[in-house]
């Protein structure tokens, strides 16, 4: 199993949050792990991004290249774009549908859908289902949800990665999460299965 992801945001979504409970459930389900970040102006709104690559043999490089990434999970829809050409030709990207207009020319609704049509986005209304869950502040463990099958690590594995990493925090913060990342997980399901069908 090799997986090469591309994890991208905006300064306080919690993009490092997500890149964690990745690697951290990776590494407990016996692979080898590589992550490289760039963490720009995050307190300020400016882009974030991890590279990720996950694999059951060896790894060498931190970064991925440009045309071999399996995966792009973006938290903002604009920042999903940015990634594009580090995808491999059967790359799949992923983004929150929620927008962050955090830049004088950012596009409008209808350029930016379409967009994201043209490379066969998954769009996901994140934010929507991390409200359901109890916050809007989880739509990051939304996002590890829906992005599971894709991924290929147990739910269970990054099920425990949420917990280890918002212990600290209170139960009440584990169980949101926890709950933000079940549903994004059933949404991720019922998204694979179609995009599998459309091949």
């Amino acid at each position: 199993m090799r997986r090469n992801l591309i994890l991208c945001g905006v300064g306080g979504q919690g993009l490092l949050s997500l890149a964690a409970v990745i690697g951290d459930a990776a590494i407990r389900s016996g692979l080898r792990v590589k992550q490289a970040e760039v963490h720009g102006m995050a307190q300020r709104g400016g882009a974030v991004q991890s590279h990720l690559r996950l694999s059951d043999k060896g790894l060498h490089a931190d970064l991925v290249e440009r045309g071999t990434a399996d995966l792009v999970v973006s938290l903002e829809p604009m920042e999903a774009l940015r990634y594009v050409e580090y995808l491999s030709p059967r790359g799949v990207v992923l983004t929150a549908r929620t927008t962050v207009e955090n830049v004088s020319r950012y596009p409008d609704a209808a350029a930016l859908d379409g967009e994201l049509a043209a490379v066969s986005a998954v769009v996901i209304d994140a934010v929507a289902l991390a409200k359901e869950a109890g916050t809007a502040r989880c739509a990051n463990m939304v996002m590890a949800g829906v992005a599971s099958p894709w991924i290929g690590l147990e739910e269970a594995a990054l099920e425990a990665a949420i917990e280890r990493l918002f212990a600290s925090k209170g139960r009440s913060v584990v169980d949101v999460n926890l709950s933000g990342f079940r549903r994004g997980a059933e949404e991720g399901k019922r998204l694979h299965a179609a995009t599998a069908e459309a091949v």
